[in-house]
């Protein structure tokens, strides 16, 4: 169902409306929920949904999703059996708009944007998995759209409220982690992927009676339907995915981004590439990032290495794999805690750590300060909330959001950048000032990403 210029003239009068009305911008008092409308509950759109309603402090209005007749579908619809259901996002703002506070946003990479973008401009609070957006420019519109709209806005990278985000922190805060000039972050697990090629995009298929599959593309570029695109197989392919630096880059450096300042790359180097395809993510690649001096802090270079063939360097003394026994479980492959879990060591002044992903903690695993500074490890606190907890809350002004788009954004730009890198199977070099990149015009025009389906243009206005 293309967006019709009636339903434009409905949608564009609920935005007014929503921003006129200053009572929806209004935080709640701690006795009431949140009316809550979940976007995507299949899969880990689902698992949101559950998490959001296990705070207690939700009510779940409306429910939707383009494939209403899947069995992962109709286990959260059997849940909340008096939820009105839709299949487009757009009929239900249309219908339900002035019944909705809240939004999660569990669908895939490319859709985040119109759906957040909409809902942020209407007045309502955000929950949006990761990455924010599917390119640099839909991120940066969605950082401005959080301000302008002064929402609750919260990317579902959970580790960001877990006991390894406080440490952090603290340990920064403490001195401990301090003058790091050297990341070596690492995914080396499977991914749906591997071992593939493809020569082009997939051939055209009947599409299933039960999927509204023009909602599904949303304004992303148009492809005819083939399965070979749908339940997760979209992140395998760069017009809809982010691939395993999008999907795990939030939840494995994401910390290390935030308390170090880094912000945004100068360069982006694609030092090693294996199966380069332009149309799906490589089978193996190591991106090196590298961000310039921060105030006090010196440069500092990150690698990323993903790919089951492409392990990275390890320091001496690191032993066994860290990991979060919280991790939910990949929608493909797995996590092979064998050969080497997803994690990072990090490389400070007179010590080195090792962490894994999510909300796990890190570990001292050498240098010449290691002996004085473990006899007098500061007091971590614990987490007030989870993260799901932590967002309701801030629907609520009751706290704010720890990975609120101001902190999540250029985190998920960094990303946005080695993408053009692995997609060019070259260096970028990348202005911060300008916002531009600057030694190849291809990669730069690639920060706009894919020009928007007719009659989606608009959520590039708001």
């Amino acid at each position: 169902m293309i967006l019709k210029p009636d339903r434009r003239s409905v949608v564009t009068g609920l935005i007014t409306a929503a921003i006129a009305s200053p009572a929806i911008l209004q935080a709640k008092t701690p006795s009431e929920k949140v009316n809550l409308a979940c976007c995507g509950i299949g899969g880990r759109g689902g698992a949101v949904v559950k998490e959001l309603y296990a705070t207690g402090l939700v009510n779940i209005v409306a429910l939707c999703d383009t494939d209403m007749d899947s069995p992962q579908t109709k286990e959260i619809q059997a849940l909340f059996p008096n939820a009105p259901t839709f299949r487009d996002f757009r009929q239900m703002f249309d219908k339900m708009g002035k019944d909705i506070e809240a939004v999660s946003i569990g669908t895939p990479d490319f859709s985040h944007f119109p759906i957040a973008m909409q809902s942020m401009a209407m007045g309502k609070h955000i929950f949006c998995e990761k990455p924010m957006g599917h390119s640099f420019h839909q991120v940066q519109l969605m950082m401005e759209a959080e301000k302008k709209y002064k929402v609750a806005a919260q990317m579902g990278n959970q580790g960001h409220s877990g006991q390894g985000y406080f440490q952090f922190e603290a340990w920064t805060k403490a001195g401990i982690i301090k003058n790091v000039t050297k990341i070596t972050t690492f995914m080396n697990s499977p991914r749906r992927w591997h071992g593939k090629s493809f020569p082009g995009y997939l051939p055209e298929q009947p599409i299933p009676a039960g999927l509204d599959y023009d909602s599904w593309l949303s304004s992303a570029m148009p492809h005819p339907y083939n399965k070979g695109y749908m339940i997760g197989e979209w992140r395998s392919w760069y017009d809809f995915g982010n691939g395993a630096l999008g999907d795990w880059g939030a939840h494995i450096f994401d910390n290390a981004h935030e308390f170090l300042k880094l912000g945004l790359p100068t360069e982006v180097d694609p030092v090693h590439m294996v199966g380069h395809s332009p149309y799906i993510y490589p089978q193996n690649s190591t991106l090196v990032f590298r961000f310039p001096a921060r105030g006090d802090m010196p440069p500092v270079e990150m690698s990323w290495y993903e790919g089951q063939q492409n392990l990275p360097p390890l320091p001496e003394g690191f032993g066994t794999s860290v990991v979060d026994p919280n991790i939910p479980p990949p929608t493909s492959g797995s996590i092979d805690t064998k050969v080497l879990a997803p994690g990072k060591v990090i490389y400070g002044e007179g010590l080195t750590f090792k962490g894994g992903s999510h909300a796990s903690e890190l570990e001292i695993i050498g240098g010449p300060r290691a002996q004085e500074v473990l006899s007098h490890l500061p007091v971590v606190p614990q987490s007030p909330s989870n993260h799901f907890m932590n967002f309701v809350r801030a629907c609520k002004g009751e706290e704010a959001c720890r990975s609120n788009f101001a902190v999540a954004g250029p985190l998920c730009q960094a990303m946005a950048l080695g993408i053009i890198a692995q997609r060019l199977n070259t260096k970028v070099v990348f202005d911060p000032k300008t916002q531009r990149i600057v030694n190849n015009k291809a990669a730069d025009a690639m920060l706009r990403g894919d020009r928007p389906r007719k009659d989606w243009e608009q959520y590039y206005r708001l």
